[in-house]
């Protein structure tokens, strides 16, 4: 990882909803598209552009299915995926660490 605080934010992580994919995926391992619509409180629209932007970085897979005549789409993290999520936290918490000290000095 480089030296800069900020090299460790990935921005494709970094966005807020993305972010709430990720961290449910890291948590419960693969999730299906109605599960984290409701959890993120996401139009199905916007929920969709958001895996894909995450697919297209190879952070997660996608599979998609039937159950029954209806479509099912189930989303898990690559390794890349939880690489990059895990390198994302350090970083966050440099960033907090970093804050904190700060508050001690001026207090």
């Amino acid at each position: 990882m480089s030296d800069n605080l900020l090299d460790a934010i990935d921005d494709t992580i970094h966005a807020k909803a993305r972010l709430g994919i990720m961290s449910l995926l890291m948590v419960h391992g693969e999730c299906d598209f109605s599960f984290l619509r409701g959890e993120l409180g996401l139009t199905e629209g916007n929920l969709g552009n958001h895996i894909r932007v995450l697919e297209e970085a190879a952070y997660i897979q996608v599979n998609k299915t039937f159950a029954g005549r209806r479509p099912k789409t189930i989303c898990s993290p690559t390794q890349l995926g939880q690489d990059m999520f895990h390198q994302y936290i350090e970083g966050l918490e440099k960033i907090i660490q970093m804050a904190r000290s700060m508050k001690k000095e001026t207090e």
